[in-house]
Order: C-alpha cells, then structure tokens, then sequence
C-alpha cells in the first residue's frame, strides 16, 4: 500500500465485517508513501499512528482518477 496525505483509508472493524472505520491520511513519514500512516479518524477526530491491517483499503480522490481502492493505486 502506497498513501499520500489527503488520502481514506477504510478499514473493517471485525474481520470479513461490513461495518468500517474511515480516517484520512494526514501524515506519511516515508518518502515512497509506504506506512506507518498518520490517520484522523472521522468517528471521534482521534489520531493515530498506523499500519493498516491486511483488509484495509485506501481510496486516493485526491489523485487523477481519484476513488480508487488500494489495489488500483498498487497498480499505478
């Protein structure tokens, strides 16, 4: 996964469950975008220090294209 700030991330809050958490992306200390990933939740405005979880998926708006999931920004 490859994230940059402005980006979602969505992740499960049970495995294999419909219910997610979403924050946006409001730091990413590597250069080449890979995690930890500074997240702002939008459920209570909590940030946290982040390295998402195998099922996460990260929707980049912010980018060409944007909306795309995780698999998508792999691709590019």
């Amino acid at each position: 996964m490859r994230a940059h700030v402005g980006d979602w991330l969505v992740v499960p809050v049970a495995p294999g469950d419909h219910l997610v958490r979403r924050g946006r992306i409001v730091g990413v200390p590597h250069e080449d975008g890979s995690p930890p990933y500074r997240v702002r939740w939008l459920d209570d405005d909590h940030e946290s220090l982040l390295f998402p979880p195998p099922d996460a998926r990260l929707q980049c708006p912010s980018r060409k294209g944007g909306g795309h999931d995780a698999a998508t920004a792999e691709a590019r």
